[in-house]
């Protein structure tokens, strides 16, 4: 069986890389690349493709939110790409989900992908699935430790709660807090602050924008499969046509 490969990361050299190293393995093709977790979304359901190697450290959507926004039948067996700590990497294990530690090691994408072969069979069964949604839980450590975040201002650092939180706009290298009629700018990437928010409070609906489900007070269908969504201090912002398929849990239908 030839398995079809989509390779995800943000950094040229690393693609570069990992292409030569899939393209030696017997029976395997690479159907795409892809430079950011959004487009990589997209190729995911549009192309379906078996295997996806995927880095997790990427600007605006990183690897682990990827997986966890894509429906749960259509994700493909994952690899994942880290530069994690060994603690991390023994996580990966533990739950048997591959991955490569960078720099990557040409045998040990030998061994992930025949683990992945192994897994694309039709008698594989569930267990692979299983094991990733329980290690999208357990990665996610700041989350279950700490309910806030530290933000220096004006020589000082001031906590804010994640219950505090109304909506959080990306801002180059930074993000905005916006706290009621406040707005506290904080040097995180949109990508890793959504990795340590509490899924089942927090929803991001754009590249830029992640909201506190509990400020929502409307929604409004637009045009093209966006949503206008107002908060109750008044702000509106839009959910994009990529992240429609997260309208159940607004309570409303992902038409």
């Amino acid at each position: 069986m030839t398995l079809r490969v989509l390779i995800v990361d943000d950094e040229p050299l690393a693609r570069e890389r990992l292409r030569r190293l899939v393209e030696r393995q017997a029976d395997v093709v690479v159907v795409g690349e892809c430079a950011d977790g959004v487009s990589a979304l997209e190729t995911i359901r549009r192309d379906r493709p078996q295997v996806v190697l995927l880095d997790i450290q990427m600007p605006e959507l990183g690897g682990l939110e990827l997986v966890q926004q894509l429906e749960p039948e259509l994700r493909p067996v994952i690899i994942f790409v880290t530069a994690y700590d060994r603690f991390a990497v023994q996580a990966f294990e533990v739950q048997a989900v591959d991955y490569l530690l960078k720099p990557v090691d040409e045998g040990r994408l030998a061994a992930a992908v025949q683990r992945a072969r192994a897994r694309c069979q039709p008698d594989a069964g569930p267990e692979w699935a299983e094991r990733l949604n329980r290690l999208l839980g357990e990665l996610r450590p700041e989350a279950k430790l700490q309910d806030r975040l530290a933000v220096k201002t004006d020589g000082r650092v001031l906590f804010v709660k994640y219950s505090e939180l109304d909506w959080i706009e990306a801002s180059d290298n930074y993000v905005e807090l916006h706290v009621g009629a406040a707005c506290h700018l904080l040097r995180e990437t949109l990508s890793n602050l959504s990795e340590r928010l509490p899924a089942d409070q927090f929803l991001r609906i754009s590249r830029s924008v992640i909201i506190n489900l509990d400020r929502v007070k409307e929604l409004q269908p637009l045009f093209h499969g966006e949503y206008c969504i107002q908060l109750r201090d008044g702000t509106k912002v839009t959910l994009t046509r990529t992240y429609r398929h997260l309208l159940p849990r607004l309570g409303v239908g992902g038409g």
